[in-house]
């Protein structure tokens, strides 16, 4: 019985490196695994699917909150509904070819809103070049098995990207002073609200953590950049 499990193994790991060794940029729905995919996980795999995960649910609610804080952008959008354009970018499988992202994705579609003649809805196409970024740096991946592998350089520059977006959404503005997207409260609204800055908080720590881990793991050091965020450009990734 032994040997046939590890026969089965060996035979899973074959078969997944010959077919997915490709890195496929499209997004599918996290389904909750069973049975021999287990079996081939180690415990470095599981904490990556956990904060692939946890971004995911926190850049959901980041486009939920946005859309409410930017109700102008429904308006350009396909769906007039949020959850709608929520579940399209979340739920559904796709490759990022979004017509209206204009052939852009990951870092792309994040200038693309600050882009004062895009005439498109900038939420969407914000929280899609996050999202395509984030899982870029996983290889597109949200599962993982023993022979899969990150890297960290990529983990920390996605990290610091993070930082630059979050500085633009609440200081990049128009030819007519207005911010291309409203975030958190602006000096003449009597409430205060850091709820968006604690949001991309987690985001930035979530990846700078799986850095940290991916680097003792493989043994290599991440280079740090550090740049002034007035004239920060984003990392490749």
């Amino acid at each position: 019985m032994v040997l046939i499990k590890y026969l089965i193994i060996f035979l899973f790991l074959s078969f997944n490196f010959g077919c997915n060794r490709e890195i496929v940029r499209e997004n599918q729905p996290i389904k909750e695994e069973t049975g021999i995919s287990q079996i081939v996980k180690s415990d470095i795999d599981t904490v990556l699917e956990i904060h692939v995960n946890e971004s995911l649910k926190l850049l959901r609610e980041l486009m939920s909150k946005l859309y409410k804080r930017n109700p102008r952008e429904l308006k350009k959008a396909p769906h007039k509904i949020a959850e709608e354009n929520i579940i399209r970018l979340f739920d559904l499988k796709h490759t990022w070819d979004f017509h209206e992202l204009e052939g852009t994705y990951d870092i792309g579609s994040i200038r693309l809103v600050f882009n004062e003649e895009y005439q498109g809805d900038r939420v969407f196409a914000f929280i899609s070049g996050l999202m395509s970024m984030i899982m870029r740096s996983y290889n597109y991946k949200s599962k993982f098995y023993m022979i899969d592998s990150v890297d960290p350089q990529k983990l920390y520059n996605s990290a610091r990207n993070l930082e630059i977006a979050m500085w633009k959404l609440s200081n990049d503005h128009d030819s007519n002073g207005e911010l291309f997207l409203r975030s958190n409260s602006l000096p003449d609204e009597n409430i205060i609200n850091l709820s968006y800055e604690r949001i991309f908080g987690k985001l930035i720590a979530t990846q700078d953590n799986m850095a940290i881990i991916m680097a003792d793991k493989k043994k290599r050091t991440i280079k740090k950049v550090i740049q002034k965020m007035a004239t920060a450009i984003f990392l490749p990734i």
